[in-house]
């Protein structure tokens, strides 16, 4: 029998090991992504051991030092999720690693059989979409994507939606294998935030920024997943239409997608729900949304790619 969010995890519920939150093959039914979730104060160390997985180490807040088997690594980071790109680094397969710095900060990982060199990706090098249109545009940094980094199993990015605004739309599938699919568990991470086109002083001192997220069934199995989601809750999507994400008025959301599967090829193929599939026609004639991208005032007359 089916139940209802099942595969939304809030802040905290996953905590293990010194991480705020840990998705790996522990979780029943989980198999192919993992992600960590931490804060860290100056003198924090988070060990990072030498197991058969690829990671990517992703700033969400804040700059870090990685130590690693190839040297160490100094990634320049960013006040918040949405002040644009972050550097971020690639670990190779079986490569022990520490994080220390101030902040907040996400692993991606899965496992993998083939060993890629580490990889600093600099934040000035993220392609950044922006993608959609009007009330469904949404801005893309694709560090983490098969045209931006060369890695075995993974395919990461993060997706910044202001407020009002819709993403993960329309609903969408990847988890049939042909017919232009590919097979791919996918983790989103969110945050949320009060919107950059609202005045700090319009919003009361207990604002409480959220969005919603939506998973329903497929062929491939049952799922049914409507969430309100807030800075720090994770939602897991084994399979099933995925989408909307929406941001609430007032309210900026961000997330992190993590996505990887059995098929052999590194790619993501996607099929749109038929009932919703028109809507990307509508598109056609309107504007990208005049709020983005989202950058750092030291970015803003940077390069969208």
């Amino acid at each position: 029998m089916t139940r209802r969010n099942e595969w939304y995890f809030p802040r905290g519920a996953l905590a293990r090991d010194g991480w705020e939150s840990v998705i790996d093959e522990r979780v029943p039914g989980w198999r192919h992504t993992g992600l960590r979730i931490a804060d860290l104060a100056p003198g924090d160390v988070l060990p990072l051991p030498a197991d058969p997985v690829e990671r990517l180490v992703v700033p969400l807040t804040g700059s870090f030092t990685v130590h690693h088997d190839d040297g160490s690594s100094e990634l320049a980071g960013r006040s918040s999720v949405f002040d644009g790109p972050t550097d971020v680094l690639y670990l190779s397969t079986r490569s022990a690693a520490t994080i220390r710095g101030q902040g907040r900060v996400a692993v991606a990982e899965a496992p993998a059989s083939v060993a890629y060199p580490t990889q600093h990706i600099h934040h000035d090098e993220v392609p950044v979409e922006l993608r959609g249109a009007g009330r469904s545009s949404r801005q893309v940094h694709n560090f983490g994507t098969p045209q931006a980094l060369a890695a075995d199993r993974f395919i990461v990015c993060e997706v910044i939606t202001p407020a009002e605004n819709w993403s993960s739309y329309p609903p969408h599938k990847h988890d049939a294998h042909g017919d232009g699919e590919s097979r791919l568990e996918e983790i989103y991470y969110f945050e949320t935030a009060l919107s950059r086109s609202v005045p700090p002083a319009a919003a009361p001192h207990g604002a409480d920024p959220f969005g919603y997220f939506r998973t329903y069934s497929s062929d491939a199995g049952d799922i049914d997943t409507l969430a309100e989601v807030r800075t720090g809750d994770i939602g897991l999507v084994p399979y099933g239409w995925h989408g909307p994400c929406v941001a609430a008025p007032g309210y900026d959301l961000y997330y992190l997608n993590v996505m990887a599967g059995p098929d052999p090829e590194r790619v993501w193929n996607i099929s749109d729900d038929p009932a919703h599939s028109w809507v990307r026609g509508s598109w056609e004639g309107q504007e990208i949304d005049p709020r983005l991208p989202y950058l750092s005032p030291d970015d803003r007359t940077g390069d969208i790619r």
